[in-house]
C-alpha cells in the first residue's frame, strides 16, 4: 500500500485501501495489503507448501538413513554379532527420530481433526476455578440473556462458544498467529452454521456474532493481548519514541485543513484525541473499533466546520495523522494487532469501521516512514528539527503580525518553553543516571580497595598484657624499693 506525498498534502488513492487481490474488500497493511479472507487463503497456501516441503525433506532423510544402513550391513557382515546389534540399535534410533520429525511436520499434527478438538474441549479444564472479574461476570450474564431470545439456535451457539473457550485453554502454548487462526475459524464456522442450519437472517447473524466476540474476547483478553511471545511491546515503544521525536510537526506541514483557533474545531480535536487514547482501555475488538470510528467522525466534523463544506478523503488522512501525532496513543501497535487478529473479519472488510481502521493503519505506516520530503522540508531542516536544535514554532513566533491574537502568541511561547524544559529534563535525567552509575562504581571500588588491604595486612588481635601490680600490694619486688621520703619542716 503506497503513500504519495505531494505539495498539496498527503494523498492516498481510495483504490489502495482495498484488497490488492481485487475482491473489493478493505485491505490491511498487517495482512500485506490483503483483506482478511484473501490473507487467510494465502496463509493456508504458504503453510501447506511449507508442510509439503518439510514432509519431502523428512522422507529424503529417511531414505538416506535406510540406504546407509543397508550398505553398512553388507560391508560389515563379517563383524561380530554384538557389534551388528549395536549398529542396528543405533540405526533404529535414527529412524525413530526421522519418523518423529515427519509426524511433527505432518498436516494432521499441525491442524488436527475436528473430532480430536471436540474430545479435547470436553476434557475438564482447570481454568474453571480461576477468579472471574466483575466485567466478565456482567458480560456472561448479558450474553446468556441475549441468546435466550433465539431459543434453540441460542442454545447451540452457547454450547459451541463454551466448547471453543475450553479448547482455547489448551492452545495457549500455540503462537498468537495460530490462536488467531483458530478464532477466525470459529467465527466463520458459527456464522455459516447459523445461516445454513438455523436459517438466521444475515442482519441477526451479524448481531449474534458481535455478542459472541464480546463474550469470548472479554475472557481471552489478558492471554492474547500483547503476549510476551511477540514483539508487540517493542513495536509500541518504537512508535511512541518516534511520535515523541516528531512533536515539532505543525498542521501546515501536513496540509491539515483544520483551524484550531475556532473554539468548536478545537473541542472536536480534543474529543478526537480522547477517543483514540480511550481505545487502549477497551477489551473487545469491536469496542476498540468504535473508538476509532468516533475519533474519525470528530475529524470529519472539524474539517467540515473549518472549510464550511463536506470533508474529502484527501483531507481526512492528513488530519488523522496529525491527531495521532498529538495524542500519541498508548500501546498503539498492540491495539492494532489485537483488532487485526481477533476482530470479527466482516467488520474489518466492509463498512465504516473497516474504512476508518484501514486509514488508521495507513496513518501509522506514514508516521513510521515520515521524512523530509513528506513534509515538504529540506533534509537539513528536517535533521535539525529531529535533533532538537531548533523548532519551527520558534521561527514562526518571531514573525507574528501586530494583529495576531495574544492568547495564541502566548500559547506558542509556552509550547517553546515546554519544549526547552523537556530537553533540560532529559539532560538532567541522563546526568543523574550517569552520577548514579559513578557512585555505584566508586562504592564498589572503595569496597574492593578495603578488601585488598585487609587481605594484604590482616588484623591480629593479641591478648592483653598482665596488669601491673599496685605499689602497696604484697609483692616481693616492692621490698627492693627505697623507703619513701619523709617530709621536713624548715623554720623560716
Amino acid at each position: 500500500m503506497s503513500l504519495k506525498s505531494e505539495r498539496r498534502g498527503i494523498h492516498v488513492d481510495q483504490s489502495e485501501l482495498l484488497c490488492k487481490k481485487g475482491c473489493g474488500y478493505y485491505g490491511n497493511p498487517a495482512w500485506q495489503g490483503f483483506c482478511s479472507k484473501c490473507w487467510r487463503e494465502e496463509y493456508h497456501k504458504a503453510r501447506q507448501k511449507q508442510i509439503q516441503e518439510d514432509w519431502e525433506l523428512a522422507e529424503r532423510l529417511q531414505r538416506e538413513e535406510e540406504e546407509a544402513f543397508a550398505s553398512s550391513q553388507s560391508s560389515q557382515g563379517a563383524q561380530s554379532l554384538t557389534f551388528s546389534k549395536f549398529e542396528e540399535k543405533k540405526t533404529n534410533e535414527k529412524t525413530r527420530k526421522v519418523t518423529t520429525v515427519k509426524r511433527f511436520f505432518s498436516a494432521s499434527s499441525r491442524v488436527g481433526s475436528k473430532k480430536a478438538e471436540i474430545q479435547e474441549a470436553k476434557a475438564p479444564s482447570p481454568s474453571i476455578n480461576r477468579q472471574t472479574s466483575i466485567e466478565t461476570d456482567r458480560v456472561s450474564k448479558e450474553f446468556i440473556e441475549f441468546l435466550k431470545t433465539f431459543h434453540k439456535t441460542g442454545q447451540e451457539v452457547y454450547k459451541q462458544t463454551k466448547l471453543f473457550l475450553e479448547a482455547m485453554h489448551y492452545k495457549r502454548d500455540l503462537s498468537i498467529e495460530e490462536q488467531s487462526e483458530c478464532t477466525q475459524d470459529f467465527y466463520q464456522n458459527v456464522a455459516e452454521r447459523m445461516q445454513t442450519r438455523g436459517k438466521v437472517p444475515p442482519e441477526k447473524v451479524e448481531k449474534i456474532m458481535d455478542h459472541i466476540e464480546k463474550y469470548i474476547m472479554t475472557r481471552l483478553y489478558k492471554h492474547v493481548f500483547c503476549p510476551e511471545t511477540t514483539d508487540d511491546e517493542k513495536k509500541d515503544l518504537t512508535i511512541q519514541k518516534r511520535i515523541r521525536a516528531l512533536h515539532w510537526v505543525t498542521p501546515q506541514m501536513l496540509c491539515v485543513p483544520v483551524n484550531e483557533e475556532i473554539p468548536e474545531v478545537s473541542d472536536m480535536v480534543v474529543k478526537a484525541i480522547t477517543d483514540i487514547i480511550e481505545m487502549d482501555s477497551k477489551r473487545v475488538p469491536r469496542d476498540k473499533l468504535a473508538c476509532v470510528t468516533r475519533c474519525s467522525k470528530h475529524v470529519f466534523s472539524a474539517i467540515k466546520v473549518t472549510k464550511n463544506e463536506p470533508a474529502s478523503a484527501d483531507d481526512f488522512l492528513p488530519t488523522l495523522i496529525y491527531i495521532v501525532l498529538k495524542g500519541n496513543p498508548p500501546r498503539l501497535q498492540s491495539n492494532i494487532q489485537y483488532v487485526t487478529r481477533f476482530c470479527n473479519p466482516s467488520r474489518l472488510m466492509t463498512g465504516e469501521d473497516g474504512y476508518y481502521f484501514t486509514n488508521l493503519c495507513c496513518a501509522v505506516a506514514f508516521i513510521e516512514k515520515l521524512d523530509a520530503q513528506s513534509l515538504n522540508l529540506s533534509q537539513e531542516d528536517f535533521d535539525r528539527y529531529m535533533s532538537g536544535q531548533t523548532s519551527p514554532r520558534k521561527q514562526e513566533s518571531e514573525n507574528w503580525s501586530p494583529d495576531a491574537c495574544l492568547g495564541v502568541r502566548q500559547m506558542y511561547k509556552n509550547l517553546d518553553l515546554l519544549s526547552q524544559l523537556n530537553e533540560r529534563q532529559e539532560r538532567i535525567m541522563s546526568e543523574a543516571k550517569k552520577l548514579e552509575k559513578d557512585l555505584i562504581d566508586w562504592t564498589d571500588g572503595i569496597a574492593k580497595e578495603v578488601q585488598d588491604i585487609v587481605e594484604k595486612c590482616p588484623l591480629e588481635i593479641k591478648p592483653p598484657n598482665q596488669s601491673l601490680a599496685a605499689i602497696d600490694s604484697e609483692n616481693v619486688e616492692n621490698d627492693k624499693l627505697p623507703p619513701p621520703l619523709q617530709p621536713q619542716v624548715y623554720a623560716g
